[in-house]
């Protein structure tokens, strides 16, 4: 991760679609060829799990599964699981962003077509491999999905009935609304559970995996064919020499099988409710800070084992991706706690986690180069700064954050060191058009007389100044690549509502697109290329003999 590259931020859900939603299909490999084509050697994608109702990839039911949605019926019509009568019957027509629930209705009825396909023949040659090999999260994983599924469906007609009472009544002096019980239930959250399916009591276990064994199969299905494509996509672009780069949010979402498979990982009472949640305090993006809910880990537990389960986390990742972004790296430093049931995050805490033992054991199993990326932004402590060092890992630096500061400002490109990797901005930001048609007039100011520019052509001028810093890696989201205005953003932190939508069309992508990334790849010595070899003349060899 030492030699200069650079590269575009998209995730495949904003890829063009006939479905509703992007996917693995035909225009994953036409991105990849646009990334040959313009030199760039870097694809940086957001986390490949399930998506929450809302598309959020940072909120899923699993660290581990791959995100059916991302399935290409295209690529499933190949496999001979569905006919082309069954892809146009299913066709959308394309729409400004993506809506997940129009992009579910397309697709899930596809999934289940190409299920039945999957069962009427023959299982593939692979497919008991894949299975064995997944064991340590999948067989988890898919139960909990079956059992959502079975729950959700037997409670979305119930009224008040003796199980949700029993449910409210564990709830009680939490500080959750009515609504929010109703949602745990009618949502069948693990913690609403039956109480031995709760416990994961083994006899329990094993008869609800005969009784769910159709529902069961069906999402390892939707794993094996969702790792095959993926895969498939990944092995082309390092074909053509791009690195995929991934995402992992250092916590994960409280309805997950994560947390229900491991439950003395993480700091719950003894009904399964979390202590305390996640977080982070007032910053740039919200004035009352961000409560994300997940639950804290128990550290402790996690030294017990060896950090066993985040390892096998990371290596199934790194099996996914070539390098992998940590998402609030400062987490593994300390994290902000708040209280279960707070209405938002001022009241948290700061409480620190064990960073250096857990990297100490990574690095033993993985060797002291970690393919990682620590997401250092926000509230950076010289503690978070020493940890970052002492893993060996390249921080962060925003160039939207750059100048609303003074000359010393750590966003500013001539402070950064070569471990590095540069953004104009991340899925967090705004396009870099829509920040600097709202930007401050002063901050607008700096920039112009930072960049000798005019701000006429903001996206480009940022891209130039990412390219050219001493940074060794330079990501750049396609919206700046295609200078997009505002109403292209990917997500706004602290809302909950129309985030996650950005779609474009191959026709948006102009040659010279192409062109402007590989001369200034070239020009500032990202593109990798070698030197051409000059013919050896007779000054040269007359040369070689004098010394």
């Amino acid at each position: 991760m030492t030699k200069r590259k650079s590269g575009i931020l998209l995730h495949p859900t904003s890829l063009p679609s006939s479905f509703g939603v992007g996917d693995l299909g035909k225009a994953a490999f036409t991105f990849v060829d646009k990334l040959a084509e313009a030199e760039q050697t870097l694809w940086q994608v957001l986390p490949l799990v399930p998506a929450d109702d809302g598309g959020s990839p940072y909120s899923s039911c699993s660290a581990f599964a791959g995100n059916p949605l991302l399935i290409s019926p295209e690529k499933l019509m190949e496999d001979g699981y569905l006919t082309e009568a069954d892809l146009l019957e299913a066709a959308v027509a394309p729409a400004p962003r993506v809506d997940y629930g129009r992009a579910k209705a397309a697709k899930l009825p596809l999934l289940e077509k190409a299920y039945r396909a999957f069962l009427a023949a023959e299982k593939p040659a692979d497919y008991a491999a894949f299975c064995e090999k997944n064991a340590f999260w999948l067989d988890d994983y898919v139960l909990y999905m079956a059992l959502k599924e079975h729950f959700r469906n037997a409670r979305a007609a119930e009224e008040t009935t003796e199980a949700f009472d029993a449910f409210a009544a564990e709830c009680e002096g939490l500080g959750l609304t009515e609504k929010q019980i109703r949602d745990y239930y009618i949502g069948a959250n693990w913690v609403s559970f039956p109480k031995n399916l709760k416990k994961r009591n083994t006899l329990t276990l094993k008869k609800w995996r005969k009784d769910l064994a159709d529902a069961v199969e069906k999402e390892i299905f939707l794993q094996y064919i969702f790792a095959k494509q993926w895969q498939t996509v990944k092995a082309y672009a390092n074909e053509k020499g791009i690195s995929i780069i991934g995402d992992a949010p250092i916590f994960v979402a409280y309805d997950s099988a994560d947390v229900w498979a491991n439950q003395k990982l993480f700091r719950l009472d003894k009904n399964g409710f979390p202590t305390c949640i996640t977080g982070v305090p007032p910053d740039y993006f919200s004035e009352t800070g961000q409560l994300w809910g997940n639950p804290h880990y128990d550290w402790k537990q996690h030294e017990k084992t060896g950090f066993a389960w985040w390892i096998s986390r990371i290596q199934k990742t790194l099996g996914d991706v070539d390098i992998l972004r940590i998402d609030h790296f400062r987490g593994f430093e300390a994290c902000w706690e708040v209280a279960f049931g707070a209405e938002d995050a001022r009241g948290g805490k700061w409480v620190k986690a064990p960073g250096k033992a857990f990297f100490t054991k990574l690095k033993e199993v993985l060797g002291e180069d970690l393919p990682l990326i620590a997401e250092d932004l926000g509230t950076i402590t010289k503690e978070v700064l020493e940890l970052r060092e002492f893993a060996g890992l390249p921080g962060m630096r925003i160039l939207q954050f750059a100048f609303g500061g003074d000359k010393n400002n750590a966003y500013l490109p001539h402070s950064y060191d070569r471990n590095t990797v540069v953004y104009t901005g991340t899925h967090d930001n705004d396009t870099t058009k829509g920040w600097y048609e709202a930007a401050p007039e002063a901050e607008k100011d700096h920039y112009r007389r930072y960049m000798n520019a005019d701000g006429s052509n903001v996206a480009w001028d940022m891209i130039r100044l990412a390219l050219s810093s001493s940074a060794d890696l330079a990501i750049i989201p396609l919206q700046d690549v295609m200078a997009l205005g505002k109403e292209h953003r990917m997500n706004i932190p602290g809302t909950s509502d129309g985030n996650w939508g950005f779609t474009f069309s191959f026709g948006w992508w102009w040659e010279g697109f192409t062109d402007g990334l590989k001369y200034h790849s070239a020009l500032f010595g990202r593109n990798q290329k070698p030197a051409p070899e000059k013919e050896e003349t007779q000054e040269d060899m007359t040369a070689e003999e004098t010394n």
